[in-house]
């Protein structure tokens, strides 16, 4: 194991939900920058198994999701993961670069609204004046569970 995992695994430990949601797009956004560099290189076992990752944490993702307190903010973001891994599955079978750098663009638009949350709960802000986004207490998630 490398000194990273456990560094991960340490803040993963200590983390609030909004934390651990963060932290789950930058795991998604860097299997997806690295499936885009093993696609340039014509590495398909690697960038299959970065492409499978990127799947697995967008499903650990809609796990999350609380639909009844969530409402219509829950079902976007349900549409929204939805379409992100239809497109992860067709950029991965057309060996499309650009279908998987829009969708590394889009994660990144998310994961910039979630870090506004967290910014605001860490500033005692309340959470309804940043962008409201649905989750539901995580369950314990481990770094190893989701880093395969």
């Amino acid at each position: 194991m490398d000194a990273g995992f456990f560094y991960r695994e340490a803040a993963v430990q200590g983390a609030s939900p909004v934390q651990l949601v963060i932290c789950l797009y930058e795991q998604a956004m860097e299997d997806i920058r690295r499936a885009i560099l093993a696609m340039e290189r014509r590495e398909i076992e690697e960038r299959t198994r970065l492409v499978n990752h990127a799947l697995k944490v967008l499903g650990q993702l809609q796990g999350t999701l609380n639909m009844q307190q969530g409402g219509a903010v829950a079902a976007n973001l349900q549409r929204f993961y939805n379409g992100v891994r239809t497109c992860l599955i067709e950029a991965h079978h057309q060996q499309s670069s650009p279908m998987l750098q829009r969708q590394l663009a889009q994660l990144a638009t998310v994961h910039e609204a979630w870090l506004e949350v967290e910014r605001a709960s860490s500033a005692s802000i309340p959470v309804h004046e940043a962008r409201p986004l649905a989750e539901k207490p995580a369950p314990e998630i481990r770094l190893s569970d989701w880093n395969a």
